[in-house]
Formats: C-alpha cells, sequence, structure tokens
C-alpha cells in the first residue's frame, strides 16, 4: 500500500490549489485531469503524454472515451466495485455522456477532486457521486 499512501498524500497536497482549465500547477490553478497529472508527477516522475489542449465542452464534442483511454494506457483498470483509496476515479455526468470529470479515492468514503469555480477540495462520495462512477484505475505499483 506504499504507492496508494504517497498518492493519497499528493493529492491532499493540492487541496486549497483554485480551479484553472488546462493547469496542473500545485496552488497555482489546475483542473480535474490537471490534479491527476500533478499527483503521477509527484508520485511516479515525469508524465508519460502530454494532453492536447481541450474545450471546457470537449467531451461531448468527441465522443468516445478519451480520459479513460488515456488512463487505460498508462494505470490499471479496476471494476468500479473494487476502488481502494489512492484510486483514480472517472465520472460522467448522464449515460449517453463520456467520463470527462476524475478524482482521487483517498479512501472508500471520500476523494480530492478539482470542480469548476472552487478550490481543489475532499469531498465526500456520497451516492449522487456513486451513481456516476464510470471508471477506476489504480497507479502501476502496489496492486
Amino acid at each position: 500500500m506504499a504507492r496508494a499512501e504517497a498518492v493519497i498524500a499528493a493529492a491532499r497536497g493540492w487541496i486549497g490549489t483554485p480551479y484553472l482549465h488546462q493547469a496542473s500547477l500545485k496552488g497555482v490553478g489546475t483542473d480535474c485531469l490537471g490534479l491527476v497529472r500533478g499527483v503521477w508527477r509527484e508520485v511516479m516522475g515525469a508524465e508519460p503524454e502530454a494532453p492536447p489542449p481541450y474545450a471546457p465542452g470537449w467531451a461531448e464534442m468527441g465522443g468516445g472515451e478519451a480520459m479513460a483511454e488515456a488512463a487505460r494506457r498508462h494505470l490499471i483498470e479496476v471494476p468500479c466495485t473494487a476502488y481502494r483509496a489512492g484510486d483514480m476515479l472517472l465520472f460522467r455526468w448522464r449515460a449517453q455522456l463520456p467520463a470527462k470529470h476524475a478524482g482521487i479515492a483517498v479512501s472508500r468514503d471520500a476523494m480530492v477532486h478539482a470542480q469548476e469555480e472552487a478550490a481543489v477540495t475532499e469531498v465526500a462520495l456520497s451516492p449522487w457521486w456513486l451513481r456516476h462512477l464510470a471508471f477506476v484505475f489504480r497507479f502501476p505499483g502496489d496492486l
């Protein structure tokens, strides 16, 4: 669990970072993808790939599961029911839309995430969040 503990500590270190679309700089600005990228850099090292520029409504325009496909290239997919602390969670807002919001589980009951018009925060994984959970990925290392 050492890797998961490092992921959790890194994610919590971003709490309070303001929301800034396409950014990934702790204390300065980040979006949900930027949070995951920043945690990766802190725990794993250099990012394995840079995301292309993306508009706020990118997922609705492109079709497909761009975030999940990118995650599959670098993380380990696990069943949604098997998420645990240290896992990256991907959410979809509606059944017909691609997953486009990410958070990092810090327990079975809470996650850290960056949300528009707010700072990075730790929130409860309420039934609402769990209903929208579409994919779960584990950072390489501890299995």
